[in-house]
């Protein structure tokens, strides 16, 4: 199989912003206790942060983490998490119901977020609480001193801010699985509000107004309009979220989700430029993907009710998965221009790329590594390719191409990197690589992720499934040829 990718530096989408490798996490299943946070654990630093997982995590490269959920936060009162830790409630949490000690909360996730160097990015709760508390959480984390909120974290011994820039406006107000689930009226007024009054606390922050839990929703589309129309000069983001899976065991189509992921980003930017059109306003609302992932294998596995950190949702990721990870944060870069964050949900134990043992070790998932691979190399602009390729038909969809890549260019490092993944199970695929106007640019690296059984999987001890060293595709004058693996994740890497 014969395909061809043709890019120049001016064929520009946008400047990628790092955020778009963000992660998640959520008090849910053992994402906090027993994945970042375990006390006593060797691996543990004096605050009870696993530096294990930590070391991951730099790893991953990810720039910015969102917490504390996700539909907990619809139930969570801040307050409970703050102050000594002797003195916290333990709470029946509903939204997954366990029971929730609180002794995690807003101040070791800060102090966790400055060790692992990541940002929050922080929910407030906008289901059974509103813009009150939500503008006191505001004050208690940026507020340097002289007021309730800031004393009292003052007084808990955190004197300096924790300057946080980045808050969703709550989470999937839309769902009837959400605590105090809303119309899109009643949260369009809410999170204007609640977005209105935080900004006066601190005018540096930017805020996510909460868009539908996901392209199938009933209300999709009317929704998003609907908020953004009350909220649209209060906000700066609009959120996506949305999950794929393979239940029928159908490859070619799950190969192809990536596809219906460009399609529900694009149905988003156009409703948002609808609202701006119609408001006649220059204020351009961009694109918060804060929850994405594949996401079936542990779909409605029971726990004990009201039980602490029990195993929930814990996807164990195969290499088909790894592939689907990769075409979707391929698809993510192709919008760049719009898609300004992105968050991996989750990122340890619950449907995470890392997977740990409480009390135990930890290992990379298959999907971690072309997550962790594209965080380290692309960088700088995405660029838009001319893709010529063979294509398939499947069950779900039609006209799939064969080859899905994104180019990016570096221009601080003088590096142009190519992503790229072949979806053929049977043949390799030659590509005719055309890089207009990087003449004095040189294959340097390229490495793949190919030759393993579609449901191979990592274990403790054992992450066979991994990314591996080529030697360098062959140049022809102007023009480079690489050899794609059938079933494969490339990245080829040129320097100046």
């Amino acid at each position: 199989m014969k395909a061809k990718i043709t890019v120049a530096a001016e064929m520009k989408i946008g400047e990628i912003d790092r955020r778009i490798f963000g992660s998640f996490i959520e008090h849910l299943g053992r994402a906090v206790y027993g994945g970042i946070y375990e006390p006593g654990h060797p691996m543990s630093d004096k605050d009870g942060m696993r530096t294990d997982v930590i070391e991951l995590i730099k790893e991953m490269g990810v720039p910015v983490v969102r917490y504390p959920g996700g539909n907990f936060v619809s139930g969570y009162n801040w307050e409970d998490g703050v102050g000594p830790v002797e003195e916290r409630p333990k709470r029946l949490e509903l939204a997954w119901g366990v029971t929730e000690p609180n002794t995690f909360g807003t101040n070791e996730f800060m102090l966790w977020c400055q060790k692992a160097k990541a940002s929050p990015m922080m929910a407030v709760n906008l289901g059974t609480r509103g813009p009150d508390e939500a503008r006191a959480l505001v004050e208690y984390c940026n507020h340097k001193s002289n007021s309730k909120y800031s004393d009292l974290r003052i007084s808990h011994g955190y004197k300096d801010p924790w300057g946080v820039k980045l808050w969703c406006l709550g989470n999937e107000m839309d769902g009837p699985w959400q605590m105090c689930a809303k119309t899109a009226t009643e949260y369009g007024r809410i999170a204007n509000e609640a977005s209105k009054m935080m900004k006066w606390v601190d005018g540096s922050i930017e805020t996510v107004l909460c868009g539908s839990s996901s392209r199938g929703m009933r209300t999709f589309g009317d929704w998003e309009a609907t908020t953004l129309d009350i909220a649209y000069d209060n906000v700066d983001y609009v959120s996506l979220h949305q999950y794929y899976g393979n239940h029928a065991n159908d490859l070619p189509s799950f190969l192809a989700k990536s596809l219906e992921l460009d399609d529900f980003i694009y149905s988003v930017i156009c409703t948002c430029d609808f609202v701006k059109a119609k408001k006649r306003s220059k204020k351009t609302i961009n694109l918060s993907f804060d929850e994405w992932n594949v996401w079936y294998h542990s779909n409605g596995a029971p726990v004990e009710r009201w039980s602490f950190a029990p195993n929930q949702l814990e996807d164990i990721y195969n290499f088909e998965d790894a592939l689907v990870v990769a075409c979707l944060l391929i698809t993510l870069l192709r919008h760049a221009d719009r898609v300004k964050i992105a968050c991996l949900a989750q990122l340890v134990n619950v449907i995470a790329p890392i997977f740990t043992k409480t009390g135990g070790g930890v290992f990379r998932q298959t999907t971690f590594y072309p997550f962790a691979k594209m965080s380290q190399f692309a960088r700088g602009s995405a660029l838009r390719p001319i893709i010529e390729s063979p294509k398939y038909d499947c069950k779900e969809f039609c006209d799939v191409p064969y080859l899905e890549s994104i180019v990016t260019y570096d221009e601080e490092n003088d590096e142009v990197a190519l992503f790229a993944v072949n979806r053929s199970a049977e043949e390799e695929m030659l590509l005719d690589i055309s890089i207009l106007g990087f003449e004095d640019y040189k294959a340097v690296a390229f490495e793949s992720m190919d030759g393993y059984d579609i449901k191979q999987e990592n274990t403790f001890g054992n992450e066979s499934v991994k990314m591996h060293s080529n030697p360098l595709p062959e140049e022809n004058g102007k023009n480079v040829t690489a050899c794609l693996k059938p079933l494969s994740f490339n990245v080829i890497r040129f320097k100046k």
